[in-house]
């Protein structure tokens, strides 16, 4: 079984990578959509979403980090995954799942479910673009407002010549409400000759387990459930290999919280407040902790006052 964590626009950057992939667990990385137009875009555009790419293309603990690209227009698509392979990503992934209004509106994301000929002839495009020896992926929802177009959707990516394809178990019109809708893929991953990989409503050890049996898939991809729950990568492979393994406590969280504040804060000084807050609001489903730390930083919006409110929560746990 392979674990591969999600891309999160605003919230999976590269030190969200970095502090996850340190706790272990995952096997893939997926950066933030690159969004592509009309142009082509410089090298430092993907280095700025990929600085993995400067040191081999994996986060520092080793683990590999596919490019995603976003955009509808099959020329630039190809030219942009042409010159993103100059940089030797380890694999380029499509986004075909975003459900944002405004990416839709600007021909993006899930809207292209609507048109399976199109997703097939975008990651033909692509697939032709780049070296062989690059695997090309694909992520995409059961559809747009229902399933109707999902096994045709799929064997057009299958046909363009991807290497696996990501299924987030929802619909673009279902958003993230839950439930995820596993079941609904089981049959497309039976008969489809590459990987397919579940996502969606992944919470816990159990849930991850339920969604391989309902899906068929062997795969997962988490998301939001990686945030709330930072080492449930490594407590499902454990699962797996029955080898059980202590959950980090919450006080190890906050911990591995400030290191990720102090290198946010090199990347990206103004938004230590903003990141912090995030990030808690995450943690509150897992870690109840969380919720009173909340209430603590809340109003507070320089990082200074954010680290000691932290610092000195962490001693008190202590």
């Amino acid at each position: 079984m392979r674990i591969i964590l999600a891309p999160m626009e605003g919230v999976v950057d590269y030190e969200m990578r970095d502090v996850l992939t340190r706790i272990g667990g995952f096997d893939r990385c997926v950066t933030e959509f690159v969004r592509v137009t009309d142009q082509l875009m410089p090298a430092k555009v993907f280095l700025r979403f990929a600085p993995e790419l400067e040191r081999g293309g994996v986060t520092p603990s080793g683990v590999p980090v596919y490019l995603q690209l976003l955009g509808g227009s099959l020329r630039y698509m190809g030219l942009n995954a042409a010159r993103a392979q100059k940089l030797s990503p380890p694999g380029i992934d499509i986004n075909f799942g975003c459900p944002s209004k405004t990416v839709n509106k600007s021909d993006g994301g899930s809207v292209l479910l609507r048109e399976p000929s199109r997703v097939g002839d975008i990651v033909a495009s692509v697939r032709q673009a780049v070296d062989p020896a690059i695997p090309v992926t694909a992520k995409i929802r059961l559809g747009f407002s229902n399933p109707d177009f999902l096994s045709e959707v799929v064997e057009r990516i299958v046909d363009a010549g991807a290497d696996e394809v990501c299924i987030h178990a929802r619909t673009r019109e279902d958003g993230y409400k839950p439930p995820a809708y596993w079941s609904v893929v089981k049959a497309v991953a039976a008969r489809t000759p590459i990987p397919v990989i579940i996502n969606g409503e992944i919470w816990s050890v159990a849930d991850a387990l339920k969604a391989r049996e309902e899906s068929g898939c062997t795969d997962i991809m988490l998301g939001r459930g990686a945030l709330t729950y930072p080492d449930l990568a490594l407590q499902v492979k454990a699962m797996d290999q029955q080898a059980p393994k202590a959950e980090l406590s919450w006080a190890e969280v906050l911990e591995m919280m400030l290191v990720y504040l102090h290198r946010s804060e090199n990347a990206h000084p103004r938004f230590v407040s903003n990141r912090s807050k995030q990030w808690l609001v995450f943690l509150q489903r897992h870690y109840p902790g969380a919720a009173d730390l909340f209430q603590r930083i809340k109003r507070l919006k320089e990082a200074d006052q954010v680290f000691a409110e932290i610092t000195a929560y962490l001693k008190a746990l202590h």
